[in-house]
């Protein structure tokens, strides 16, 4: 079959470009190898250049009026405040981290591209192989193990692989990564939201280690522990417990509607484009999740590609742009992944002279109003 571009992977990130492209004129073959979508909350922040972008499919307003807003966060530790943070001024448009969970997020791009054009996205098949002969890339694909589709092949101008850490399209293309593990480990849950901390988020910094708190749609809560090593398997009642003695809050169990545990790492492409085979998102460069930064970074990618892949359709030379949106993205990744490293640096447990040296110099960096902004803007990923 043959189209204007090839997106491999029917994520978050695939989605938003599909709907971009579709909507100038562009013709898209999406195609996903799963046949029915992950209903996990997952990622749930989606900051304010990420709504821009959105808004520029049409679904930011629709996104913002579901999920919960939220204007400022708090960090506290041994129950005291030690600072505050506003986002009030990272934004003209989006003054605020917008909690909206993942499956809500590709429901609402999917219908979006099932309107531009409802055979845009193919589901159950899986690929094999790229064939790039310099004009055009053809990719090979067979059905899923949970799909009756048949295999074949889908040529087009442009491929892009949008398909995950452990992106297909990118081991089919031979491009070289470099993976750095960190010491960091999580348990995460949703449970009910008691409400005393309102729509903020909040992190409770303690000796143990950090606990993180966000407030989700529905009357829910998230919870994030960090943890010395690598949970075995992810408990509820362990996390509550965990909860409640870091910070003396205990999440009911019975409430608990997802449930995570993870270990961080980072991959890097050494190069996102390969001749007529770009990869964006997670397939470029996995950051950790500490921070909600990499479904977000994977929208900013597609959106700089959009331009791109328009010109290319139209026959016109891109290699001069290819290679400056490879150098350009891959720069905004390690911008983001030094950023997610100072999050879990200041989530790490300290004993209790060191923690409050920290403390102390969180709070008075968020005393001083330009510092306080600096760093929200930061954290927005302004």
């Amino acid at each position: 079959m043959e189209t204007d571009v090839v997106i491999v992977g029917g994520g978050p990130v695939g989605l938003y470009l599909a709907a971009s492209l579709l909507q100038e004129g562009v013709s898209v073959r999406l195609l996903e190898q799963r046949t029915e979508r992950n209903i996990h909350t997952r990622a749930i922040g989606i900051h304010p250049p990420a709504l821009e972008a959105l808004d520029g499919v049409h679904l930011a307003d629709a996104m913002v009026r579901e999920g919960v807003p939220i204007r400022a966060g708090m960090a506290l530790s041994g129950g005291r405040t030690v600072g505050t943070m506003s986002f009030a001024g990272v934004s003209e448009d989006f003054p605020f981290v917008l909690a909206l969970p993942q499956y809500r997020t590709e429901q609402l791009l999917e219908e979006r591209v099932n309107a531009l054009d409802s055979r845009a996205i193919v589901r159950g098949v899986r690929v094999t192989g790229v064939n790039d002969d310099g004009a055009s890339a053809a990719v090979v694909v067979e059905p899923s193990s949970d799909a009756t589709a048949g295999g074949g092949s889908f040529e087009a101008s442009i491929v892009v692989a949008a398909d995950g850490a452990r992106s297909r399209l990118r081991d089919a293309v031979r491009m070289p990564v470099r993976t750095k593990a960190y010491p960091d480990h999580y348990l995460m849950g949703d449970f009910a939201d008691s409400g005393r901390h309102g729509q903020m988020a909040v992190l409770f910094l303690e000796p143990e280690g950090i606990v993180e708190s966000f407030p989700l749609p529905g009357g829910l809560r998230r919870w994030v522990v960090r943890l010395g090593q690598p949970a075995e398997g992810a408990d509820a009642g362990r996390l509550a417990r965990l909860v409640l003695r870091r910070t003396g809050i205990l999440p009911d169990v019975r409430t608990n509607t997802m449930l995570s545990a993870f270990s961080v790492r980072s991959t890097m492409a050494r190069r996102i484009v390969a001749g007529r085979v770009v990869l964006v998102g997670d397939a470029a460069h996995e950051i950790s999740p500490i921070g909600g930064q990499g479904m977000n970074l994977g929208w900013l990618d597609a959106q700089a590609l959009a331009p791109v892949v328009r010109e290319a359709v139209a026959g016109k030379p891109v290699a001069r742009r290819l290679k400056a949106f490879d150098a350009g993205r891959r720069r905004a990744a390690v911008i983001a992944r030094r950023q997610s490293e100072v999050n879990m640096l200041l989530g790490r447990p300290l004993p209790a002279p060191l923690l409050r040296l920290r403390n102390l110099a969180i709070g008075g960096a968020a005393s001083i109003p330009a510092m306080n902004l600096w760093t929200a803007r930061r954290f927005t990923m302004q």
